[in-house]
């Protein structure tokens, strides 16, 4: 019987490596909490997010990504230091459940050395003088009500939610560090796929957002 136990045991622990290495290497689940990428994805939505694309800095405007938010979007918080709690940390994460208030889903707008601009003539925001189309947002919405002129530091990213009237989002962070920027640093992958609840399963592709609009 404790031979059998520790079969047991030896099988449960092996599944947890395997299960961090995927996590930490491959893919991790998230549950969306907000309504700000609308109509993109739902509030209560599970994401798969690859977090091989980025592990050479292959980020793309128009992905949408999970980043960490702590010391950018949020105060620093202290990590938890018992044991216990980075454990179910990290198995709520496996699993899909909401780690933490920390982490958001936005999609890229600015890469490192854009200077993007809100907005032109036409109400549409700019990135270097170009005009984006934006197909995701929801029918009817502005491209942004805040004005903003910003050129995105080296190593930092200026995202922006689908769904901008409701979207805590760079903008909303002008005045904090990295002027709403969010360092490279801090982006755990790129959104791929939504696969909870079952009558949302799609994928969510990068979207080419340097095209000019017309019209």
């Amino acid at each position: 019987m404790l031979r059998r136990a520790m079969r047991w045991l030896w099988q449960f622990a092996l599944a947890g490596v395997l299960l961090v290495v995927v996590r930490l290497v491959l893919v991790q689940s998230f549950v969306i909490p907000t309504t700000s990428m609308q109509p993109t994805l739902h509030a209560g939505d599970r994401v798969l997010v690859s977090r091989l694309d980025y592990r050479f800095g292959d980020v793309r405007r128009g992905d949408v990504i999970v980043f960490d938010g702590g010391g950018v979007f949020d105060p620093a918080q202290p990590v938890s230091s018992t044991m216990l709690a980075r454990a179910g940390q990290a198995v709520a994460a496996a699993l899909g459940g909401p780690v933490g208030e920390r982490d958001y889903a936005k999609r890229v707008i600015g890469l490192p050395g854009d200077r993007v601009v809100c907005c032109d003539v036409a109400g549409r925001l700019t990135v270097n003088g170009t005009a984006l189309s934006e197909p995701y947002l929801p029918v009817g919405t502005e491209p942004s009500t805040v004005r903003f002129d910003v050129v995105v530091p080296p190593g930092r990213l200026w995202v922006m939610g689908d769904n901008r009237e409701n979207s805590a989002d760079s903008r909303a962070h002008l005045g904090g560090p990295g002027g709403g920027t969010v360092p490279l640093a801090h982006v755990v992958g790129r959104v791929v796929t939504v696969w909870w609840p079952l009558n949302r399963l799609a994928g969510v592709g990068a979207v080419d957002a340097t095209a000019i609009t017309t019209g």
